[in-house]
């Protein structure tokens, strides 16, 4: 038997960009809370540190949530 080269699968790779959109989400809901109760990054963004850290969180959950739905809209087979 040979090794043939499998052809490329974009399934394969929509499954994978959707789940570095959710981990990446993920990634900026965590940050958006350690920035919001300031625990990181407090001397460096003052007294507008809470404010960044709530637009992290939003910003965060519409990459968790939202954003993996509508590409999975885009890139939906026509029936």
């Amino acid at each position: 038997m040979t090794n043939l080269p499998t052809p490329h699968d974009p399934a394969k790779a929509r499954f994978f960009i959707i789940n570095v959109v959710r981990m990446g989400g993920v990634m900026f809901v965590v940050l958006g809370m350690l920035v919001a109760t300031g625990r990181i990054w407090t001397e460096e963004l003052g007294s507008g540190g809470k404010w960044v850290g709530y637009l992290l969180l939003v910003f965060g959950l519409v990459d968790t949530l939202i954003l993996p739905l509508l590409l999975t809209r885009k890139w939906r087979t026509p029936k």
